[in-house]
């Protein structure tokens, strides 16, 4: 995952702790059902032993809240249930409003129920309402200052909104409370954020060995790792992770996604690009399809880029303006969008998108670093120069970030930092996109 990872998901990571529960199938959906039914997973064997699980377990839970709407239990381990199959399959409209509804009857029976409240509040991270997550997690915090979870999810809210002492203040209390693959992997993304590539490395090879192998919480936080190691030019370690993760779980999304970057890294295109649509056909995640679309540009398929660009940029716009009409729910997808609109150059919708964004979390590296980029494309380089010298707050060595920075730099005229910066990105030949790459080196060697 943006970071996305990617977010992705970047904010794939958000969910890790509900992964070793799985899901129930039943019956038809109707227009407002009780319980949402399970959907088909794309590109997977009928009968995977995994899946067969997750039917059998979710067709329990469904049965149990039939019988009875107010187990309040049951209601609150199915929402958990489809908020993991959201994160297997990228169908979050589907599966965040299905478990939306189940823990907000939950709560209905009892405002204080903790599970319920972090499952809503996780529903907000998921969604990108990011300021509402973290208030209610906040407030589950508050009604109980001792579980670990509840300061894993404040974690991530904190985070997302910038407010990244109190994050790392939360996440040493989670992992005083319990050191777990959760506990880690945030532990190993906060040390990222403040440059500790060698840290980071380190609480993400715990997180991996504090997991099941196979099971997707594991796998993702091995692909994580892996994707450490890209950032730090160790592309035979990123490889050997991304590897395993496929062998514990073959046709893992995000893994193959790592093998296609590590292909891209040897201009093997059509090995990345066939990495990637395996991986597009079992998970719907716009990252991946703009990984695509800069496969198909690095191959000089320009109008089948332009083609897969547009499309994103259509789909993203729905989930936008979801989430600008519904308070509770709804995706925000404005940061993604302003990237992507740049891809097509249009820099205004990439700036209008970059600003929504930025005025509801202002304080966020990442952010600060979209919105400076955009500015840098429109060529107003000293509103670009304020917003990458936020994005540079907590001292962040990712190779991508430091690469526009010091093209920033240079634009605005300090070229010692503007040299040192590039220098620095460029140190140990990292994975960077391609085309920042070369105009990166191309800035420097004019320094």
């Amino acid at each position: 995952m943006k970071r996305k990872y990617t977010y992705a998901a970047l904010l794939l990571f958000l969910i890790a702790s509900v992964s070793l529960i799985v899901l129930k199938y039943s019956g038809s959906v109707k227009a407002e059902p009780t319980v949402y039914p399970l959907l088909p997973r794309a590109a997977i064997a009928p009968d995977s032993k995994e899946w067969l699980k997750v039917k059998e377990e979710a067709y329990k839970l469904q049965q149990q809240i039939t019988a009875n709407p107010n187990d309040a239990k049951s209601l609150t381990q199915l929402a958990t249930l489809y908020i993991q199959e959201a994160r297997v399959t990228g169908n979050y409209a589907y599966y965040d409003k299905a478990s939306m509804k189940l823990v907000e009857n939950a709560l209905q029976m009892d405002s204080t129920n903790l599970e319920a409240l972090v499952l809503k509040s996780l529903l907000y991270l998921s969604q990108h309402h990011f300021a509402e997550g973290l208030e209610m997690a906040q407030h589950a915090r508050n009604i109980n200052p001792y579980n670990a979870f509840v300061y894993g999810v404040c974690v991530d809210g904190n985070v997302e909104m910038g407010n990244y002492d109190s994050a790392v203040a939360d996440a040493d209390k989670m992992l005083s409370i319990r050191p777990d693959i959760r506990s880690y992997s945030r532990a190993s993304y906060l040390r990222e954020i403040y440059g500790d590539y060698k840290g980071a490395i380190e609480a993400m090879q715990m997180a991996v060995s504090a997991g099941a192998p196979g099971v997707e919480a594991t796998e993702w936080s091995r692909v994580q790792l892996g994707h450490l190691y890209e950032n730090t030019g160790e592309m035979k370690y990123a490889e050997m992770h991304y590897s395993i993760a496929l062998q514990e779980r073959p046709g893992y999304a995000y893994a193959l996604a790592g093998m296609a970057r590590v292909a891209s890294s040897e201009k093997d295109y059509k090995k990345a690009l066939a990495y990637l649509q395996q991986a597009d056909s079992s998970v719907n995640d716009f990252a991946i399809k703009e990984a695509i679309a800069d496969t198909y540009r690095s191959m000089g398929e320009q109008q089948k880029a332009e083609a897969i660009d547009k499309a994103v940029i259509t789909s993203m716009t729905k989930e936008a303006a979801s989430g600008n009409t519904d308070a509770s729910l709804g995706h925000y997808v404005d940061r993604e969008l302003a990237y992507a609109y740049l891809q097509v150059n249009d820099k205004d919708n990439a700036l209008k998108h970059a600003m929504l964004e930025y005025n509801r979390r202002p304080d966020n590296i990442d952010v600060n670093e979209c919105l400076a980029w955009v500015y840098y494309n429109r060529g107003e380089y000293d509103k670009a120069l304020t917003h990458i010298k936020t994005a540079l707050k907590t001292n962040s060595k990712n190779p991508t970030l430091l690469c526009r920075a010091g093209l920033i730099f240079a634009k605005a005229g300090d070229k010692i930092v503007a040299k040192a910066t590039l220098q620095n990105a460029l140190m140990s030949n990292p994975n960077i996109p391609e085309a920042l790459k070369m105009q990166s080196l191309g800035a420097l060697q004019t320094l």
